[in-house]
């Protein structure tokens, strides 16, 4: 299992003209330094966007999907406006404003209630960014593309999972996505958000990895 640091985040330097597409041609020039083919390929929220991209663009290189929390449908307008006006909150108070405004949204409503531990790990996650990361961040998810062709596109073994408290991406999201890409498996996790894989772990491991052992045995 590989796991990147995005462009700008982390240890990873930024590119030149942030955008998922941008992003996708980095995935494959970091899978082509690690002398890697073809990947299993996921991503939760923006990652999901992700790999819409690095599907269309690199599609060769994909044998599976697993979308987590995510949505194939671009920014409508209200939404761009919302991008722009945390790019500003940033640029005038910092990554701690933009933390502190996104977590009710990024934690479930049973999280939030039983879990102190996963939201201060959300919190510190987010707070560790440095503003050109966030403001790259919102700028790429504002200007991507449509994904909702791309669905009908997609011909390899594909997971979706979303919490079922998801409020950022809901569970409606999912079933769409699953209903257009043929073949798909869908999967709720229970009393959880938008953010999966930190607020039920467990469960969202055993889901994944469930699917990733019957895809290999029927491979």
């Amino acid at each position: 299992m590989i796991a990147v640091d995005l462009p700008g985040f982390g240890e990873s330097a930024r590119v030149a003209v942030p955008s998922l597409d941008a992003w996708a041609d980095w995935l494959a020039s970091v899978l082509d330094t690690l002398g890697i083919d073809r990947v299993t390929i996921g991503g939760l929220s923006m990652g999901g966007y992700l790999c819409f991209a690095f599907w269309r663009r690199h599609r060769e290189r994909v044998q599976g999907l697993m979308l987590a929390d995510t949505k194939a449908g671009a920014d409508g307008d209200e939404a761009r406006a919302g991008r722009r006006a945390m790019q500003e909150l940033v640029a005038d108070k910092g990554v701690g404003a933009v933390a502190e405004k996104m977590i009710t949204g990024m934690v479930g409503k049973t999280s939030r209630e039983t879990k102190p531990e996963v939201v201060a790990t959300l919190d510190a996650m987010m707070r560790r960014a440095s503003a050109r990361a966030v403001h790259d961040a919102l700028d790429a998810m504002r200007t991507r593309d449509d994904s909702t062709p791309t669905l009908a596109t997609i011909d390899v073994p594909t997971l979706i999972i979303c919490g079922e408290e998801d409020a950022l991406t809901p569970p409606v999201e999912s079933r769409a996505m699953h209903a257009a890409i043929a073949g798909s498996t869908l999967a709720f996790v229970p009393e959880t958000g938008h953010a999966s894989c930190v607020e039920s772990p467990e469960a969202f491991n055993r889901l994944l990895s469930e699917w990733v052992g019957a895809t290999l045995r029927s491979s």
